[in-house]
C-alpha cells in the first residue's frame, strides 16, 4: 500500500507520456524551458525561424538524452502556424498535453518615434501569432484530456516602463487573453496561465541593453528589485515546468511574475 502511494504521488511531479511544444525554443527562456520539460519526462516540439539553429539544439539535446524534435515556423506567417500544428499533431498522434508561448519581439522606442511596422512586428509576434496559434491548437489539446497552456509574459505588461509601450501592450493583451481562455477553455480541461519575468540574462535582453535608453530602463527595473540582480533562465523555466505537472492542476488564469520582488 505504501508504494502504492508514493507512485501516486510521484506521478503528481512528473510529464512522463505527455507531449509539449515550446515556440522560440533555440534561446534564452524558450531553451531553459524545452530542457525543463524534458528532464521531467516530457516530449518536447519545437520551433524556430533558423534550421541551423533548431539542428544545433537537437543535437546538444540528443547528447543529453532528451527527447526533442524540432521543425522551421516563422510565426508571423498565419500559413506556417497552421502548419506547425499540422506536424505536432502528425508527430504527437493528434495530442498536445502542453503549449508554451514563449517566441517574442522587442523594440525600444521612444512613444512618438514608433512607426506602423514597428507596432505590427510587435504585437504580430507577441499576441496576434500567438492568440491564432492557441486556436489552432485547441483540437489537440482538447483531445489530450489534460491541456495546459503557459505565456511567457513580462512585468512590461504590469508596470509601465520607459520604451516599452508597444511590448507591454503585447504583453499587457497576453495577461488578459490569459484570463479569458483559462475561462472559456476550463470545460474542455486545458489551463492557462502566464508567467512574468522581470529582467533576465538573454540575448533579447543584450540587443535592449546595448542601446541606452534600454540600458537606463533595464538598470531602472534591476534597481528596485529585492535581491539586486538580473534573473536566470532556469529560474523562469522552473516556473514553467511547474505549471504543466499534474501537481498543478487547480491552478488556471493566474499572470505570475518571477521578478526578484520587483512588482510587490
Amino acid at each position: 500500500m505504501a508504494e502504492t502511494k508514493w507512485v501516486m504521488k510521484d506521478k503528481r511531479w512528473s510529464l512522463h507520456g505527455m507531449t509539449a511544444l515550446v515556440t522560440g525554443g533555440t534561446r534564452g527562456i524558450g531553451h531553459a524551458i524545452v530542457e525543463e520539460l524534458a528532464e521531467f519526462g516530457a516530449t518536447v516540439h519545437i520551433c524556430a525561424r533558423n534550421q541551423d539553429d533548431i539542428d544545433k539544439c537537437l543535437e546538444e539535446w540528443k547528447n543529453k538524452g532528451l527527447n526533442v524534435t524540432g521543425s522551421v515556423c516563422d510565426l508571423l506567417c498565419s500559413d506556417q502556424r497552421k502548419r506547425l500544428m499540422e506536424i505536432v499533431g502528425s508527430i504527437f498522434h493528434g495530442k498536445l498535453n502542453i503549449l508554451v508561448n514563449n517566441a517574442a519581439t522587442n523594440i525600444t522606442k521612444k512613444i512618438t518615434d514608433y512607426t506602423a511596422e514597428d507596432i505590427s512586428a510587435i504585437m504580430g509576434t507577441n499576441f496576434e501569432s500567438v492568440y491564432h496559434l492557441c486556436q489552432v491548437a485547441h483540437p489537440l489539446l482538447k483531445d489530450s484530456g489534460n491541456g495546459s497552456i503557459v505565456f511567457i509574459s513580462s512585468v512590461a505588461g504590469l508596470k509601465a516602463l520607459p520604451v516599452f509601450s508597444v511590448y507591454a501592450a503585447s504583453k499587457g493583451a497576453m495577461n488578459q487573453f490569459t484570463k479569458n481562455l483559462a475561462l472559456e477553455w476550463a470545460k474542455d480541461n486545458i489551463r492557462a496561465n502566464a508567467v512574468a519575468p522581470g529582467p533576465v540574462k538573454t540575448k533579447l535582453l543584450e540587443c535592449i541593453v546595448n542601446s541606452s535608453e534600454g540600458n537606463e530602463s533595464i538598470n531602472g527595473v534591476v534597481s528596485q528589485t529585492f535581491v539586486g540582480r538580473m534573473g536566470e533562465t532556469k529560474e523562469i523555466s522552473a516556473l514553467v515546468a511547474f505549471l504543466c505537472l499534474p501537481a498543478a492542476s487547480y491552478i488556471t488564469g493566474q499572470v505570475i511574475c518571477v521578478d526578484g520582488g520587483f512588482t510587490t
